[in-house]
């Protein structure tokens, strides 16, 4: 069985049109985050449509011994509904499309990128476990999935004795914390391990979105909707818990990114944070910490501002 670990993973959505099409400094950023250690690497195949799994592979050529890949399929590609869901159909079609494009023989951790209400989970479960039967996956996961459907997934697994899901892929952050009174629960009764995404929330734990002065290519201007650049009233409650977070951080002699990636490792149920930075200095920047491990006092502090399972804006559950 193919064994996720962490702390950090590096994910490539920004490999390509969605984020940087410099594809020397995406090869070099891969082979950045390998000389930090970093083995866990993710992707999918929406994620420009193919491109940064290309990108990927094409980084991983010669190393692939060293790493386990993990990629997505189900969200539509280029929004085309023909090349979208987790039917048998698609799924062993995309399998192949993504190992040809990732250069590989077999995907470490194939997920289902979001859950298929068109397609039975029996049809979707059965397919995943003949890829891990035949040899092209290791093992499947999830990605974020409700309580109840991965109470579902499994109950299926368990009658009809297929290999069952090893992680789900949920957003958690200090500023998204509903996993942890919902999905958490359910990952601990199944075994499962939490591969988060967006740990910083978007940039917003890393303070860059404390004024309206931010950087032309940052997701603030290139993807509005998401993490709140659009709404005045959610953006001025994060700046402000942005600022007490900060000063949470330097009481314990950390930068907020450093204490926003602690807290998401701090819980036994996360195997592994999804750090998906956009060119090699932001890849830097995340990698300039000591350590990673939360600081006796630290969860009571943020508990204070922000409590457990509360979502500043819900629509940050993704």
């Amino acid at each position: 069985m193919t064994s996720v670990s962490g702390p950090l993973a590096l994910g490539t959505m920004m490999f390509g049109s969605w984020g940087n099409t410099d594809e020397t400094e995406c090869h070099k950023m891969v082979h950045r985050a390998l000389d930090a250690g970093i083995t866990l690497f993710d992707t999918a195949d929406v994620y420009d449509a193919g491109t940064s799994e290309r990108i990927l592979g094409e980084a991983l050529r010669g190393r692939r011994e060293r790493v386990v890949i993990a990629t997505k399929v189900g969200s539509p590609i280029a929004g085309d509904a023909l090349r979208s869901g987790l039917s048998r159909h698609w799924i062993t079609t995309a399998c192949d499309d993504s190992l040809r494009r990732l250069g590989v023989e077999h995907i470490d951790l194939y997920q289902m990128h979001r859950p298929d209400p068109s397609t039975p989970l029996e049809e979707t479960l059965a397919v995943f476990d003949e890829l891990i039967r035949c040899g092209k996956v290791g093992a499947i996961g999830t990605s974020t999935f409700s309580a109840a459907q991965l109470d579902e997934v499994h109950a299926i697994c368990t009658s009809n004795g297929w290999v069952a899901p090893i992680t789900e892929q949920p957003p958690y952050s200090i500023l998204a914390r509903g996993v942890e009174h919902t999905v958490f629960p359910a990952l601990k009764r199944h075994g499962m391990g939490a591969l988060v995404w967006a740990p910083l929330n978007g940039g917003w734990l890393t303070g860059k979105y404390q004024s309206e002065a931010t950087d032309a290519n940052d997701r603030a201007h290139r993807q509005p909707d998401h993490f709140d650049h659009r709404n005045d009233t959610i953006r001025a409650e994060k700046r402000g818990i942005v600022d007490r977070l900060s000063v949470i951080a330097a009481d314990h002699g950390m930068t907020l990114t450093t204490l926003a990636l602690a807290f998401v490792l701090d819980d036994p149920t996360v195997v592994a944070a999804l750090i998906g930075p956009r060119t090699l200095p932001q890849l830097e920047q995340l990698l300039t910490f000591e350590t990673l491990s939360l600081p006796g006092g630290a969860r009571e502090a943020i508990d204070a501002i922000v409590g457990p399972g509360h979502m500043v804006n819900p629509a940050d559950a993704g």
